[in-house]
């Protein structure tokens, strides 16, 4: 369970920035759907150059899809201090191992954000919050699609984006904001 509150800006050199699944693969409209928060990459290229100018660690998660495009989008630039690559939500569950990864270098702490909210972001932080880190879960730096639910209606992505804040909010994670870390 995280304590860091909004007000509580994290040490940048000890707190990784994990950025997930942030890839073209995403950008087919066609088969993804309608998308939230048109600010995501630019938030997210804004959060990694304020982690490099400050030292700190840098985790890139990609989602090794079978029929869409690997590739991490444009946005996404340098080299990150790890590549995760994975199959399944969870970024826990990837190769290299990332909570590993944390444990050796000391990290007790990071950032996530990247695609989409509610699940790999969601996932990975609730997992993140499960081992013991404190998450900070940059809201604005995440988007994802709506979403058609078991009854048939429509779930906007905004609404999905509101309530997987709301659920983790003060139990798996802290919710913050690109400016509230830039």
């Amino acid at each position: 369970m995280s304590n860091l509150t909004c007000a509580t800006v994290p040490d940048i050199k000890s707190t990784a920035l994990v950025v997930v699944d942030v890839q073209k693969a995403f950008d087919d409209a066609a088969y993804w759907g309608q998308r939230n928060n048109p600010a995501c990459e630019a938030n997210v290229e804004a959060l990694i150059g304020a982690w490099r100018a400050a030292g700190g660690p840098i985790v890139f998660v990609r989602h090794e899809f079978e029929t869409h495009d690997w590739d991490l989008k444009d946005t996404i630039t340098g080299e990150p201090d790890l590549l995760v690559s994975k199959t399944v939500h969870s970024a826990f569950y990837g190769s290299p191992d990332l909570d590993g990864w944390l444990r050796s270098r000391g990290l007790d702490a990071f950032a996530v954000c990247g695609i989409t909210t509610d699940h790999c972001v969601e996932t990975t932080a609730r997992m993140g919050g499960d081992l013991g880190y404190d998450v900070l879960v940059v809201l604005d730096a995440t988007h994802t699609f709506d979403r058609t639910g078991p009854d048939g209606a429509v779930v906007t992505a905004d609404e999905l984006a509101r309530a997987t804040a709301t659920s983790l909010h003060d139990e798996f994670a802290t919710i913050v904001s690109t400016s509230d870390l830039v």
